[in-house]
């Protein structure tokens, strides 16, 4: 597929999930987020209301994260706290699932946890994203996950918060493109901070990339495109 650079700029959750970030920063990278196109910020929840009202006419959506990055709270909790965050605005969910029992192995939890997060992002007609934290499974329970979600289609699984031992690896990417139908979306998050490693998420399968390094790398993405003479890469 070919990608202009505001195709690839579209790619981009700009991200700001620190405990500290202030209202100014917050306006910040709303600002930012605006002037490059990026599709998303990227921001705890509580700052959904904030956030949906500074973007307020423009395409960049406010995406809320849900029960992060711990995924450590119960499914009542996650379902209310996504319900809160799409009343205060948010138009994107991404939601970290409970590591405790998909290392117990218990499947039918985490499929009716999916269920319920991602049919209220249905019945909104919203994105829905899964955080998988893959930095903590091991490859079977990864497929595992990318099966439930066939099962139930979230629009994406996503491949870590980026708080952890390790973010998005090629290698994960691939495998949950590779296990999960179409309509189920990859997205690559965490130590994703330059045109390199972009590029190499996006020709693995990925056609979403969150990062908090956004506007370097679509700044080095125009020079490496004028230098190239080309005004799009076919990846």
């Amino acid at each position: 597929m070919n990608y202009t650079l505001t195709d690839l700029a579209l790619l981009v959750d700009h991200t700001n999930l620190h405990p500290d970030a202030t209202r100014e920063d917050m306006a910040k990278l709303c600002r930012e987020a605006k002037d490059y196109g990026f599709r998303m910020v990227a921001i705890n929840s509580c700052q959904s209301k904030l956030c949906s009202e500074l973007l307020e006419g423009s395409d960049v959506h406010t995406g809320a994260a849900i029960g992060f990055p711990l995924g450590q709270t119960t499914t009542a909790v996650k379902v209310f706290e996504t319900k809160d965050a799409i009343a205060n605005g948010a138009n994107e969910i991404d939601y970290v699932v409970n590591l405790t029992e998909v290392k117990a192995g218990n499947w039918d939890y985490i499929a009716d946890e999916m269920r319920q997060i991602v049919a209220l992002c249905d019945e909104a007609g919203i994105p829905s994203k899964v955080i998988f934290e893959n930095c903590l499974l091991t490859d079977d329970e990864k497929v595992k996950l990318c099966e439930i979600a066939n099962e139930v289609r979230p629009t994406f699984v996503k491949t870590s918060t980026g708080f952890f031992t390790g973010g998005a690896t090629v290698e994960d990417v691939k495998l949950m493109r590779g296990h999960c139908v179409p309509e189920v979306q990859v997205k690559a998050a965490g130590g994703i901070r330059d045109a390199d490693a972009f590029l190499e998420m996006v020709r693995a399968g990925a056609t979403r990339i969150g990062t908090s390094s956004g506007m370097r790398i679509i700044d080095e993405l125009r020079e490496r495109m004028a230098a190239d003479g080309v005004e799009s890469y076919d990846l």
